[in-house]
């Protein structure tokens, strides 16, 4: 059993309640800069070794995993720090938000030979894992084309006085996890393209960056994708649309999986079409808490994948490299979207050497 330590406890929440339910895991130690936020937590999980210090943390010699879930900015820092002390990592996507930290950071990775999972969860929930099991028993076929959004009703999102801040962005907050599906089935994209705008309610109310986007993705091998997100106004009921759905169109047939409505649809070379929506059990797996707010389930999922990782020795995807191969792709979308110009994935990667 792998002893963990838990960095940030907002969305560490989740994944305090994955720890507590693994029979893979055991939690030792949590830590957040903010006492009361500690506080808050043990007392919900009734779980009180905490600390607000995190070189405690990375002192303990039993601790073998560290997961982060830190601000964005924080990433590289924290991710360092916990190779350095020969720790294996788990970080919250996006991976880094600046990719001139990225090459210091492989060339840890291969000295301290300790592992690094990018927590991308949406890979890790019901629909998106029959999704990709079907694709891979290759009852669909050839992937041709592959589409992907995520569009919510964020208008609440508007009443914080952050998402109004220039250095927020839904192109990284949102859209990372369709791009990601993207890259999942499509992982050499060569050239992205996309337009984006500020609606009418994200500029009533001081939005800096876009909240409508589309993008077009080219892969090395000419085959292209489509992905889109809009979040500030208001969305089709959920028999009809998807918060974020994920489609598949192949030589022999097609799927679309789902998220929120935990539903998947596929017509396999057949002919035949399933459909399948999971359950109130599998929906308490996933939402544990109030809403859909936190998905403990998908982290959970993960949790153990990356365990599986550590005693079998084998790569856990995303590794740090598709981490990185990620963050370049938004970077080269985000400057797109800047330019009104397509941007090649690979110019992005050379500026910072790799």
């Amino acid at each position: 059993m792998l002893q963990l330590g838990i960095l940030g406890l907002g969305e560490g929440r989740s994944t305090m309640s994955a720890a507590l339910q693994s029979k893979k895991y055991k939690l030792k130690t949590i830590c957040d800069a903010k006492d009361e936020l500690c506080k808050q937590r043990a007392k919900e999980f009734d779980f009180h070794q905490y600390t607000t210090n995190y070189q405690e943390m990375l002192n303990d010699p039993e601790i073998d995993v560290i997961a982060i879930y830190t601000p964005d900015h924080l990433h590289a820092q924290h991710v360092k720090l916990a190779l350095q002390h020969g720790k294996h990592v788990i970080c919250t996507k996006p991976f880094i938000d600046d990719l001139a930290d990225a090459k210091e950071l492989l060339e840890l990775s291969e000295q301290t030979k300790k592992k690094v999972f990018v927590g991308q969860s949406s890979r890790f929930f019901e629909p998106a894992k029959r999704q990709r099991a079907d694709f891979e028993a290759g009852l669909l076929g050839e992937l041709i084309t592959i589409e992907s959004h995520y569009h919510a009703d964020h208008r609440w999102f508007l009443e914080k006085g952050w998402s109004l801040q220039q250095s927020f962005k839904w192109l990284y907050g949102g859209l990372s996890h369709p791009a990601d599906f993207i890259r999942w089935y499509l992982p050499d994209i060569e050239e992205v393209m996309g337009y984006g705008m500020i609606s009418s309610n994200g500029r009533k109310a001081g939005l800096k960056n876009e909240d409508t986007m589309h993008f077009i993705f080219k892969a090395a091998d000419g085959r292209i994708a489509r992905v889109s997100g809009a979040y500030t106004g208001p969305t089709q009921p959920a028999q009809r649309d998807s918060g974020m759905s994920c489609i598949l169109r192949c030589t022999e047939g097609a799927s679309q999986a789902d998220y929120h409505e935990l539903r998947y649809s596929v017509t396999d070379k057949t002919g035949e079409e399933k459909i399948v929506v999971w359950g109130d059990s599998t929906l308490k797996h996933y939402f544990r808490f109030e809403g859909q707010s936190h998905h403990a389930g998908e982290y959970q999922n993960y949790l153990e994948y990356f365990a599986d990782a550590i005693e079998q020795d084998f790569v856990a995807y995303p590794d740090m490299k598709e981490g990185i191969g990620t963050i370049a792709l938004l970077q080269a979308m985000d400057r797109s979207l800047k330019t009104g110009q397509p941007v090649k994935v690979k110019d992005v990667l050379k500026e910072h050497g790799l």
